[in-house]
């Protein structure tokens, strides 16, 4: 029989940016070393890399705590961004028009697995 390899997830619900401003980020740490996903998620200056930086250290904190996983060898098995919900405001135009605003927001969701 093949061995399930035990998983562990995070996920950040409704986190208040856009998801094309968070998908670029996460082709960079997708596939990744732990270690190296957190160096490289360090010193990005974005503001998604901070909320996937969050997203990923909690599902460290899961993989260790829940799972009994070893520190040096986990990997990012899975990551992937889905939209949220949309809060639609508006701002006071020119001439008495309404400016609509579309605010956007994300679902971030990380998979932690063991690997060689």
């Amino acid at each position: 029989m093949k061995e399930i390899a035990a998983k562990s997830t995070a996920k950040y619900r409704s986190a208040s940016i856009g998801p094309k401003k968070v998908a670029p980020i996460m082709d960079i740490v997708r596939g990744k070393n732990l270690q190296d996903a957190k160096i490289s998620l360090t010193f990005k200056p974005n503001k998604a890399a901070k909320m996937i930086l969050k997203t990923l250290k909690s599902a460290e904190a899961n993989a260790l705590n829940n799972h009994n996983m070893k520190k040096d060898k986990l990997y990012i098995s899975e990551i992937y961004v889905t939209p949220g919900r949309i809060t639609r405001t508006g701002k006071a135009g020119a001439k008495g028009r309404f400016d609509p605003r579309a605010k956007r927001s994300s679902h971030i969701y990380i998979s932690l697995e063991e690997g060689d």
